[in-house]
């Protein structure tokens, strides 16, 4: 019986080696992978910050754009506005001194 007993208590000890090296081994691997998984996430979140500041600065680039082609268009009917009363005068005076169609 104490054969039994001393057997048994060495297939335990054998054993709780045995796991113990596959833990260690487990716990190597996914620490491997926490670690790879982190760096993932990290080149991630710097490419979304960089997608995130590159869409900044083509919207602040088209506001710009946006506002100097109001600002001409502006100007251009500015200067026509202010082109328009003498051409008007030049249009009614022709009209005014201009001949009947009919000699009736």
């Amino acid at each position: 019986m104490s054969i039994i007993g001393i057997v048994l208590g060495v297939i335990a000890i054998g054993l709780i080696f045995y796991f113990r090296k596959e833990y260690k081994i487990s716990i190597h691997f996914l620490e491997g992978e926490a670690e790879a998984t982190e760096h993932g996430y990290t080149a991630l979140m710097k490419d979304f910050t960089n997608y995130q500041i590159e869409t900044d600065r083509k919207i602040t680039e088209l506001k710009k754009q946006l506002e100097i082609k109001t600002h001409s268009a502006e100007r251009r009917m500015d200067k026509m506005n202010k082109s328009l009363p003498s051409i008007i005068r030049t249009v009614i005076g022709h009209i005014e001194f201009a001949k009947p169609l009919d000699n009736n």
